[in-house]
């Protein structure tokens, strides 16, 4: 969503004024270890992507994205060569240590998906953005082939495009398969993660608008779509800014406003029957808005957790109560599995997390 930009810009603006901030009101758990890593960039991080505990690719501004094969002992940043500094890559989606996809968010021809074979030596850009009034903000890969991607709406209706062939070919849904959209009506690109997949064609978008924070669901890649209401606040600058599933049934929509870092609102909400119906949730420790969120894989019971400008949190009942994870700054946040996650944002930081 345009407005995103703005907003993103005016809080790493603000972390980096304050320089980084620990509450000690509000201390990490003892049983979870945050270590910070050298990204080797300075450049907001927005997206990151979790291959294996080893291998991991994350994005941001300035053209920016960054890979370790090695679990984060080092990272290997660079920006996209003959591009401009203005591209931001809101959202990345990595294969292997040597595939991944990146996608640019911004107005007109600043959307756009890139993708790499050889690691990051070389980029293709494989679909550009004609439409001046379209706005992509996420996307999301069931495996290497087969992927989907969204934009606010345009013309009553969001634009979602879809890939069958490793992008190769971007197609256009048909608007008469999706539902019409609200007045202002989109999606947030926060972190990569307001368009989630799972399973064998699953799929959810999570957006937001002045009358209402909705999330739009398919069951066969993409190619059709519903959309329901959800709980979770809604208004000028606020609705959803992140999905999280555990499996076809259960998952979280996060968000709430983002034009104000110090409340505390309705901004969770679950689904235990495929996002068909939500029912809200506690609120995270963080003040503010969620803007990334993740179920941890491998957890022996369910593990949430949540990244927003004002820090981290950790819900292990299905978002009921949470647990303060600190109060640095983070735009989004991947797990390879208990022991290994990555929180990444302003300053080019990124945060391994361990939990027990």
């Amino acid at each position: 969503m345009r407005l995103l930009s703005g907003l993103a810009a005016a809080a790493a603006a603000t972390v980096a004024a304050c320089g980084p901030q620990r509450s000690p009101e509000r201390p990490a758990p003892s049983a979870a270890r945050l270590v910070a890593q050298a990204s080797g960039t300075t450049a907001l991080l927005q997206a990151v992507s979790t291959v294996s505990e080893r291998v991991v690719w994350v994005s941001g501004h300035r053209a920016t994205y960054a890979r370790t094969t090695d679990g984060g002992a080092t990272w290997e940043s660079a920006q996209l060569p003959g591009v401009d500094t203005l591209i931001q890559f809101r959202d990345v989606h990595a294969v292997s240590a040597t595939v991944a996809y990146l996608l640019a968010a911004g107005p007109g021809e600043r959307s756009r998906i890139y993708k790499t074979t050889d690691g990051g030596r070389s980029w293709a850009l494989q679909f550009q953005n004609r439409d001046s009034s379209a706005f992509f903000d996420c996307f999301d890969f069931w495996d290497a082939d087969h992927g989907v991607a969204v934009s606010d709406a345009v013309g009553g209706r969001l634009i979602i495009i879809r890939t069958d062939d490793g992008g190769a070919h971007w197609e256009r849904v048909p608007d008469d398969v999706i539902p019409p959209a609200i007045a202002g009506e989109g999606a947030f690109a926060a972190s990569g993660t307001c368009l989630v997949v799972r399973g064998a064609g699953h799929a959810w978008i999570g957006t937001g608008a002045e009358t209402g924070a909705r999330v739009y669901r398919t069951g066969d890649m993409g190619r059709t779509w519903t959309v329901v209401a959800t709980p979770v606040v809604s208004g000028q600058f606020a609705g959803i800014a992140s999905l999280a599933f555990r499996d076809t049934l259960h998952g979280v929509a996060l968000g709430g406003r983002l034009g104000a870092p110090e409340e505390l609102s309705d901004n969770v909400a679950v689904t235990a029957d495929g996002g068909r119906t939500w029912t809200l949730a506690g609120r995270p420790a963080l003040a503010g808005a969620v803007y990334g969120g993740v179920y941890v894989p491998g957890a022996p019971t369910p593990v949430l957790v949540a990244a927003g400008p004002n820090g981290l949190s950790l819900s292990a009942d299905e978002g009921r109560s949470w647990t303060d994870l600190g109060t640095d700054a983070y735009w989004s946040v991947g797990f390879a599995s208990p022991r290994a996650g990555w929180a990444v944002g302003p300053g080019g930081r990124i945060t391994r997390i361990s939990l027990p």
